[in-house]
């Protein structure tokens, strides 16, 4: 049977929220027969919070951390137990599984064109009590320079700031430790029937989990008293990674500026202004951020980060880099013509990946030169030529190998458009300075 066939409905059944114990606990099934829960730890103090504010961020994070479960069968029909949706809620909802899901679709090989549609239960949303304004921030990390770069230009120009992760807390501690500014702790524990599931044959792929983030990190904002919610996207996640059956693919659509905006306008729908989500880093390419990381930030945490994705996989507990994968390429070519050579050895064990016969493959694809972009959190092809074509100055040997053209006109310097509140681009304007 095809999987997307074995089941009619796809649930959401009921989500609780203990303050006592900052555990969320979210329940799903299909049919009503085949069950899942997934569960959140808030693990810090909390300030305090409206709860009917809470209470819709909570909603926002049930719905999208559905994805994990919706996938395995895809269901036709959506059904809302708990909660309730209003036209503009359950369009947002709709659009971010199915943009969000693109790449599931072409991995699965499954029609692009899928609709996934939410009801819609309530013709509108009962205004919220008025509440004394909150201001501070909360920076999230995962690991990697993008953030750092976000903190450290921020931090000296912002009151009240903290950062937050989800999960790796092993790994991120380091880092965390090395800040220095409070940090919020969210542990996150799927369901592990996924796993069994998946043997027998459930379906299986990528969701817009940078989309769960901005969920998880807005019920962050108000655990913590704080206004806004702060990321790190660059502009080249805007970039599709490749085109399947006419319709463009983006690994990082739920980085990318659309779902920012998207985000932003059901943010303002469903809690006014009280809460704010913007990524600090939209006008900048992946290069300029490895510019800004290189002055700023490299000899601050050379030891303590990572963006390599074999870092955080489920059992992990050791921040590392893998030397081979296509974070590990992308980045040491991005640091290459900004950090000396054997600083940026040392980060990967001494190993030069731009010198490495078995990644040449993997920069062709970087590249554009052969094959497809990789599925993964990388730069453009623009700026990956950009950066070998820096790269090339201090490796003669690599001109030979690596032959591309770079549109005309091309800088990676060059400032793009943003979804940050005007306070901010002020301060953001601040910063231009290190770069």
């Amino acid at each position: 049977m095809n999987p997307a066939e074995k089941y009619k409905q796809f649930i959401f059944e009921d989500y609780q929220f203990d303050p006592a114990t900052g555990v969320l606990d979210l329940h799903y099934s299909m049919d009503g027969d085949l069950k899942f829960t997934e569960s959140y730890k808030f693990d810090f103090a909390f300030a305090d919070y409206n709860e009917a504010e809470l209470d819709r961020a909570l909603q926002a994070l049930f719905f999208l951390a559905g994805s994990s479960y919706y996938k395995t069968y895809i269901p036709r029909e959506i059904v809302i137990k708990k909660g309730a949706l209003d036209a503009e809620q359950a369009a947002f909802f709709s659009k971010t599984y199915q943009r969000g899901m693109g790449e599931f679709w072409y991995v699965n090989k499954l029609d692009p064109h899928t609709p996934v549609t939410f009801p819609v239960t309530t013709d509108k949303l009962e205004p919220l009590p008025e509440q004394p304004a909150r201001d501070g921030m909360v920076v999230a990390i995962g690991g990697g320079k993008d953030s750092l770069v976000s903190v450290e230009t921020l931090r000296e120009r912002v009151q009240n700031i903290g950062t937050w992760s989800l999960n790796h807390r092993p790994q991120l501690t380091p880092m965390a430790e090395r800040i220095g500014l409070p940090h919020y702790w969210v542990d996150r524990e799927w369901d592990t029937i996924l796993l069994e599931l998946n043997k027998q044959g459930a379906l299986n792929g990528h969701i817009p989990i940078s989309g769960i983030f901005a969920c998880v990190g807005t019920v962050v904002a108000i655990l913590a008293g704080k206004r806004d919610v702060v990321v790190s996207n660059e502009n080249s996640a805007n970039d599709p990674t490749l085109v399947y059956e006419g319709v463009e693919v983006n690994h990082q659509y739920s980085k990318s500026q659309e779902f920012e905006q998207d985000f932003q306008k059901y943010l303002r729908h469903t809690l006014g202004d009280d809460v704010r989500y913007y990524s600090f880093l939209r006008p900048y390419s992946e290069i300029h951020i490895a510019e800004v990381f290189a002055k700023i930030a490299f000899e601050k945490y050379k030891d303590v980060f990572s963006s390599c994705n074999r870092a955080f996989v489920h059992g992990s507990t050791e921040l590392s880099w893998c030397g081979v994968c296509s974070k590990c390429a992308f980045v040491f070519l991005a640091l290459t013509p900004f950090i000396p050579r054997e600083k940026l050895e040392t980060v990967w064990g001494g190993k030069n990946l731009l010198l490495d016969p078995a990644l040449e493959p993997m920069y062709r694809k970087l590249l554009g030169i052969e094959g497809d972009k990789p599925l993964d959190c990388v730069g453009d092809v623009k700026e990956s030529r950009s950066a070998m074509r820096l790269a090339q100055n201090i490796y003669p040997e690599l001109q030979d190998k690596y032959q591309f053209d770079i549109p005309e006109g091309y800088d990676y310097r060059k400032l793009f458009s943003h979804e940050m509140p005007e306070d901010i681009y002020a301060i953001f304007q601040q910063t231009l300075a290190l770069a």
